[in-house]
């Protein structure tokens, strides 16, 4: 598979996109597969700016830059990336204080997802997401990686289980920031351990249709997220993960 390069000439960072299928709107496929590659970046894993090289872009993906610059038009729209004058085109970074606000809005959001998923969801879709979530390790040597990828789908599962097609609209756009969010903050202060804890218990109250309980539980776990960000992220408007970081 092709790879494009979306990040300054500092740090070759990569993602994985393929020449696009042409018998549909082109500037939609290139909005769609460019915001995929922007989800599954590590955005807040360092300091440095990352460009979106266009003409990679329009390499990789097979098509005329045109197509491409409607499509980053588009993600601008959405404020997910910004047109710097001169400079190019940058994915944006949150502040820290719009990172807290993000994530509050989200645990508002979850919370009441995982309400509807006690009161209505399938038996049997509750018992997949315990035998697929239930009882994760993770040894101090692990990958966090692959847990991120884990935590993730814990947390897309609970707004799907919700039943709600609305809540499942308006999470899509903050989960590109609070998905990274969470990917970095599983390197901090061994917030990894804390993590899996508290997703058996959202589990074992989902398990017990206790509606209340999975509220609690799933509002609980988000905005402890938001007490990390402030406690160890960088400077407002920084992104710095590292830079804060509090010991182990």
């Amino acid at each position: 598979m092709s790879m494009i390069i979306i990040a300054p000439e500092a740090a070759q960072e990569r993602l994985h996109l393929g020449p696009l299928d042409t018998s549909v709107s082109l500037r939609t496929r290139a909005y769609a597969a460019i915001k995929t590659a922007i989800a599954s970046m590590d955005i807040y894993g360092h300091a440095r700016e990352i460009r979106v090289d266009e003409r990679r872009l329009s390499e990789d993906l097979g098509i005329s830059r045109t197509p491409i610059r409607e499509a980053l038009a588009h993600l601008e729209n959405e404020g997910l990336v910004r047109s710097v004058p001169r400079k190019g085109v940058f994915i944006v970074r949150k502040s820290r204080d719009e990172i807290i606000e993000m994530i509050t809005v989200w645990a508002a959001l979850e919370s009441m997802a995982a309400r509807l998923a006690a009161l209505h969801a399938h038996d049997d879709d509750l018992e997949s997401l315990a035998t697929r979530f239930g009882g994760l390790v993770a040894e101090p040597d692990d990958a966090v990686g692959e847990y991120s990828d884990a935590n993730i789908a814990f947390h897309q599962s609970i707004i799907r289980l919700s039943g709600s097609r609305l809540l499942e609209e308006m999470t899509r756009n903050l989960f590109l920031h609070v998905r990274a969010i969470r990917v970095a903050a599983l390197r901090q202060n061994r917030r990894i351990f804390t993590s899996i804890s508290e997703h058996e218990a959202i589990i074992a109250a989902l398990l017990a249709r206790d509606a209340d309980r999975a509220e609690t539980l799933v509002r609980e776990h988000t905005l402890g997220l938001a007490a990390h960000v402030q406690f160890h992220w960088g400077e407002p408007g920084g992104g710095d993960v590292h830079q804060q970081a509090a010991p182990v």
